[in-house]
């Protein structure tokens, strides 16, 4: 999305919806179990058969062999596909790293090397047991604090093509040097992974050459063109629905291989075919939020005021991956003449690490908001007055884009006076709520 004009009056301004009482269209029904969710469409096609993923068991390798005999002798079962069986896809489009089948390549621990159909999920789950795998197991890096000092630099990829490695105002390290009042501080997040209450889930059908998958996705356009990709026929024989959702995140919004290997089962098959994530694969074969670790450096005059913002966050991904963009809010939060923010990027042998809520902004202001309070404890100033002192009404970056519309400071005071907060008041809290070794108090972020 391109924002290169100012928005002006829009849908949300004229507030016809928001601060009504309006019913959520899906509302109903989800509360009351009416809502058929992807692997609840039981009505949309007959005859569905069940799948069952099997995982590497392995975290980076090669596959030397599957031996699908047994498997394929267990009671129930239809048919069972294998990633050897298969040339690698190729990446869908829309951002996505993760060979999600085909070829003997292991990538990442759980990656789906077989699907498993059976007459019930009971049946293919107990076959999938019975698939055996022989791996050549190769070194991987899964230490992000290892790879960290020689990650290179990378882009923020959600600032388009064209975007700046360095974000750099004035001299930072000359200002850094000469600041009084100076905030040197590391912050580590670690990966987060969703675990939506409905798991990644599909069924699929095909008509001759056009196939149908129902199934739980945030962009059903991405996942048409995507499953179009993968399974190599034109997008016009793809149709996705996806009605609702139980919970998505960012973790539904590219195609993962519930979906790809419905589509692929139910071609073997012969037959519909139902896919779903168990627990662990959501884990490890959907996507997580990267690990950070996070450089803060403030440097201050002895009023409050900032001088210089430095930032580096470093996270890690699969190759062709992208960082995660924990560094994005500092670009635009707060004012310093001189600044220096980027990210870098670390190879790493875990899953994907793609969008999850609020990307950038949930790990990026956390430290930030930390090292904000810390200096303003470092400075003696009231957190509330040292944010305000701070505040910009244009981008720090180029002083002549200024914010259409920018409330922080008018958030901080109405926050401050209902909380009934004040420098003295906080202190005697403080003191007031310490319990042995511990200390209770009232800290402060922005967001």
């Amino acid at each position: 999305m391109q924002f290169a004009t100012p928005a002006r009056r829009n849908p949300i301004d004229q507030l016809k919806v928001v601060g009504h009482p309006v019913i959520r269209i899906d509302g109903p029904l989800k509360v009351t179990g009416t809502a058929p969710y992807a692997y609840e469409r039981h009505n949309v096609v007959a005859n569905q058969a069940y799948g069952y993923v099997v995982g590497a068991a392995i975290a980076k390798g090669r596959i030397v062999r599957i031996d699908t005999a047994a498997a394929k002798a267990a009671p129930g079962v239809v048919t069972v596909i294998t990633t050897l069986e298969y040339e690698p896809v190729a990446t869908p489009p829309f951002r996505q790293t993760a060979n999600l089948f085909g070829g003997a390549e292991v990538a990442h621990y759980h990656q789906a090397i077989a699907l498993v159909v059976a007459e019930t999920f009971e049946e293919a789950r107990a076959a999938a047991h019975l698939v055996k795998v022989d791996y050549e197991a190769a070194p991987g890096q899964y230490d992000l604090a290892a790879v960290a000092p020689d990650a290179p630099p990378s882009a923020d990829p959600n600032e388009g093509e064209n975007a700046e490695v360095f974000d750099r105002v004035g001299d930072f390290d000359a200002a850094f040097a000469a600041a009084p009042v100076k905030l040197d501080e590391t912050y580590t997040t670690p990966n987060e992974t969703h675990a939506m209450m409905e798991p990644h889930a599909s069924i699929a059908a095909w008509d001759g050459d056009k196939v149908t998958v129902w199934t739980s996705q945030q962009m059903v356009n991405w996942a048409k063109a995507a499953l179009a990709q993968t399974l190599g026929i034109p997008a016009e024989k793809v149709r996705v629905d996806s009605p609702f959702i139980g919970g998505g995140f960012g973790g539904k919004l590219y195609l993962r291989a519930d979906a790809l290997l419905a589509a692929l089962g139910a071609k073997a098959a012969g037959r519909p075919v139902k896919v779903t994530f168990h627990r662990p694969l959501i884990i490890n074969n959907g996507t997580h939020r990267a690990a950070t670790i996070q450089r803060i450096r403030l440097g201050a005059t002895p009023d409050g005021r900032l001088t210089a913002i430095g930032h580096m966050s470093v996270s890690g991904n699969l190759p062709g991956g992208m960082p995660e963009a924990g560094t994005a809010p500092t670009k635009l939060f707060y004012a310093a003449p001189n600044r220096e923010i980027y990210l870098k990027l670390a190879t790493l042998d875990f899953g994907e690490a793609n969008d999850m809520r609020a990307p950038g902004e949930a790990p990026g202001l956390m430290a930030l908001e930390m090292a904000m309070d810390e200096m303003a404890e470092k400075l003696g100033i009231d957190p509330v007055e040292f944010r305000i002192l701070n505040d910009t009404q244009t981008d720090p970056h180029n002083s002549k884009r200024r914010f259409s519309e920018r409330h922080l400071v008018e958030c901080l005071r109405t926050g401050a006076e209902q909380f009934g907060w004040l420098a003295a008041t906080r202190r005697r809290e403080r003191c007031a709520m310490a319990s042995g070794s511990s200390a209770w108090g009232w800290p402060l972020a922005s967001a």
